[in-house]
C-alpha cells in the first residue's frame, strides 16, 4: 500500500522539474557517456565506463521515486482540518520539562520550499502526533530504542 505524500506546490514543482530533467536531457547525456566510454575500448578496464554506469543506475533509481512520489501526492493547499495533526499541518510541541515549543510541518521530507522543519508521517515523531488533536500528550519511540513524549500545543494547517 502507497502513502500519500502532502508536498507545497513550490515542492511538487521542483521535484517535477528535476524528474523532467532526469527522464529527458540527462538520460541523453549519461547515453552519450556510456557509448563514449564504451568506444574507449577494454570495458573490463575501463574506469569511465564504469563511473558512468554506476551515475546511470543511482539516477534511476532517484527516478523510480520520484516518479513514485509524484504520482501519489497530494499537493497545494493543507487538507481542511478540525485541529487533528496530520500531513499539511504545522504542529507546535513543548517536550517535558521545557518552557519552548517546536513548530514543524508533517509533509515529505523532500519539501524544502518552507522555512520550517519537515517531519514525515513515518517519522518517530510524525508518526506520533498524526490523528491527535491539541492538548494530546503522545509517546513515541525514538531511533535509538528509548521512549520520549511531548504535548501537542497547536495545530494549524500550512499556509504558504
Amino acid at each position: 500500500m502507497t502513502q500519500q505524500t502532502w508536498l507545497t506546490q513550490e515542492a511538487y514543482d521542483r521535484l517535477r522539474s528535476e524528474l523532467d530533467y532526469l527522464t529527458g536531457p540527462w538520460r541523453t547525456e549519461i547515453a552519450a557517456k556510456i557509448e563514449a566510454a564504451r568506444e574507449e575500448g577494454d570495458l573490463r578496464e575501463n574506469g569511465g565506463y564504469h563511473a558512468a554506469k554506476e551515475e546511470q543506475g543511482k539516477q534511476e533509481a532517484r527516478i523510480r521515486q520520484l516518479a513514485d512520489l509524484l504520482r501519489d501526492a497530494q499537493v497545494g493547499e493543507a487538507p481542511a482540518v478540525s485541529g487533528q495533526a496530520g500531513p499539511g499541518t504545522i504542529v507546535e510541541v513543548r517536550f517535558p520539562g521545557e518552557r519552548e515549543t517546536e513548530k514543524f510541518l508533517i509533509g515529505s521530507r523532500e519539501d524544502h520550499s518552507t522555512a520550517i522543519d519537515v517531519f514525515s508521517p513515518a517519522s518517530p515523531l510524525g508518526g506520533a502526533v498524526t490523528g491527535r488533536k491539541a492538548g494530546e500528550t503522545v509517546s513515541y519511540t525514538l531511533p535509538s530504542g528509548r521512549s520520549a513524549k511531548v504535548e501537542i500545543v497547536s495545530v494549524v494547517p500550512y499556509a504558504s
